[in-house]
């Protein structure tokens, strides 16, 4: 039982680096082009994510990263549409349960 909660973790953090790197990797790649940063109402230690059918926006904090519910939904994302793409990050989520679990984080 304790090697599987291990391979678990291990499988989680290697998700998360991953994540990380497309989202460092896609401000560096568009640094070189006409990128001219985040968009004004991103704060700063926040990233936007798009939710449901309307795609609707969320702005959301990095810290949620580390949250196992957060972690499974961008495993979702990248299994549905992957991370190779220029724009934010989509979650295979109605925007109801969506609501319902970052009510439960907050």
């Amino acid at each position: 039982m304790a090697a599987r909660k291990s391979q678990n973790k291990q499988a989680q953090a290697t998700s998360l680096k991953r994540i990380l790197r497309k989202c460092s990797n896609l401000g560096k790649r568009l640094s070189h082009e006409s990128w001219e940063g985040p968009p004004e109402d991103v704060p700063r230690g926040h990233f936007a994510v798009y939710v449901g059918e309307k795609r609707s926006r969320y702005i959301v904090p990095i810290s949620w990263l580390a949250h196992p519910e957060f972690q499974y939904l961008l495993q979702r994302a990248e299994e549905e549409y992957g991370f190779n793409h220029e724009s934010g990050i989509k979650i295979p989520c109605e925007e109801r349960v969506f609501r319902t679990l970052i009510s439960m984080i907050r």
